[in-house]
């Protein structure tokens, strides 16, 4: 008698089961992550202008806020982001934290909760 190779039914139902599940994971968590990653762009280029380095707190942050709308940046805005120099450089941080639901089970909401910070200091 020869035995079978390969995937049981069964195997292949939990298989299913477990990517769906972190595919839907991945598909809420994305936009979010994707959004931070253009935040950040946005600040680099910011802090790299150089016709900002002696600028005014609220000319780097009407900069900031014109990028940001390109970049439909909308859970930093720009009375969010802090602003400071270091050594004659333009220094731009912020911090935020962002509740994604994920499903809900009976009557018991399951949610995924991410803290974003970022700046253009180099400081660690």
């Amino acid at each position: 008698m020869k035995y079978q190779r390969g995937v049981s039914l069964n195997g292949l139902m939990i298989g299913g089961v477990v990517f769906a599940i972190v595919a839907l994971g991945a598909m809420k968590v994305l936009p979010d992550w994707m959004e931070y990653g253009r935040l950040k762009k946005v600040i680099a280029s910011v802090a790299a202008d150089s016709s900002l380095k002696d600028s005014s707190v609220s000319q780097v942050r009407v900069a900031y806020q014109k990028r940001a709308e390109i970049d439909d940046i909308k859970s930093v805005t720009y009375q969010d982001i802090d602003i400071a120099k270091e050594g004659g450089e333009l220094v731009l941080s912020f911090a935020y934290s962002k509740k994604i639901p994920m499903f809900a089970l009976g009557g018991t909401k399951v949610s995924l909760g991410l803290d974003f910070e970022g700046s253009t200091s180099n400081k660690p």
